[in-house]
């Protein structure tokens, strides 16, 4: 079954979202702009796509190219959701570390077949996954050293090295950012019919064609979001992929230097 554009479609949506927005108000989330906003990028960025991807699809380097693009957004999106703009290529770094292996195991092992209507479709779904991920991880561990600088600073103090001391206050932050990928995984087919496993049998696949897509598409996920996180963390011990606020007024970082810290150690009274 599918949805038919329509009078039909256009009430659901605007009930949908009145719905969401008054959740917000009602739990003072302060959030019910954003959804109308996010609301209204859904609906003309999906119209734009649905004129255009039937020309995409044509062609092998037309998809790669619509692919790329699907990255950039991605990238400049999870940056400025962990509050990094301007570390924009840290965090393409990231992502690609998670992206880029997983197509290529993909594809090279023909699981799927490489071409248009194939690319866009599994590279969309694997970055917007690493998306996911980075930002969900990026968010908590700046948030943790904002909030435990103390912390940072007293591991200092006692000798430990700044990315030691990264570890401390956040490295066990990192492994929540894949609960929503390995909760999706366990549940598969008991809670939920992801789109990959539908998408086939609207195509006129078989039920096993849809499962082999979604189970290579959810595996696919997981280590794209576990490269990702790991990736992008250790950038962050370097101190490449950090926040303006959490730089500002730090030590600059040299590749000779022996102390690369972000906050100045207290000074000890003589």
């Amino acid at each position: 079954m599918s949805a038919e554009p329509g009078p039909g479609v256009l009430i659901a949506v605007v009930a949908l979202v009145v719905l969401a927005v008054a959740a917000s108000a009602a739990g003072r989330l302060r959030t019910g702009r954003a959804v109308v906003v996010a609301a209204l990028r859904a609906v003309g960025q999906l119209a734009a796509v649905s004129l255009v991807i039937a020309v995409v699809l044509q062609h092998l380097w037309s998809s790669l190219l619509f692919a790329v693009a699907m990255f950039a957004v991605a990238v400049a999106t999870t940056a400025r959701r962990v509050g990094a703009p301007r570390r924009w290529p840290w965090a393409a770094a990231a992502m690609a570390a998670g992206v880029l292996p997983v197509l290529v195991v993909i594809f090279a092992s023909r699981a799927v077949p490489f071409t248009g209507p194939t690319v866009v479709p599994f590279a969309g779904i694997v970055t917007g996954g690493a998306m996911t991920a980075h930002s969900l991880a990026g968010r908590r561990v700046f948030a943790a050293l904002r909030e435990h600088r103390d912390t940072y600073e007293a591991a200092l103090a006692l000798g430990l090295q700044p990315r030691a001391a990264v570890d401390v206050v956040a490295r066990h932050l990192l492994p929540e950012a894949l609960v929503p990928g390995l909760d999706q995984t366990r549940t598969v087919g008991l809670v939920t019919l992801p789109g990959a496993f539908v998408g086939v049998l609207l195509g006129g696949g078989t039920p096993a064609q849809a499962g082999a897509a979604q189970v290579v598409v959810l595996v696919g996920l997981l280590a794209a979001q576990a490269l990702t996180v790991v990736t992008g963390y250790r950038l962050v011990r370097t101190g490449r992929l950090v926040p303006d606020d959490l730089a500002a007024g730090v030590r600059s970082w040299r590749p000779r230097a022996r102390s690369r810290t972000w906050y100045r150690a207290p000074r000890q009274r003589e």
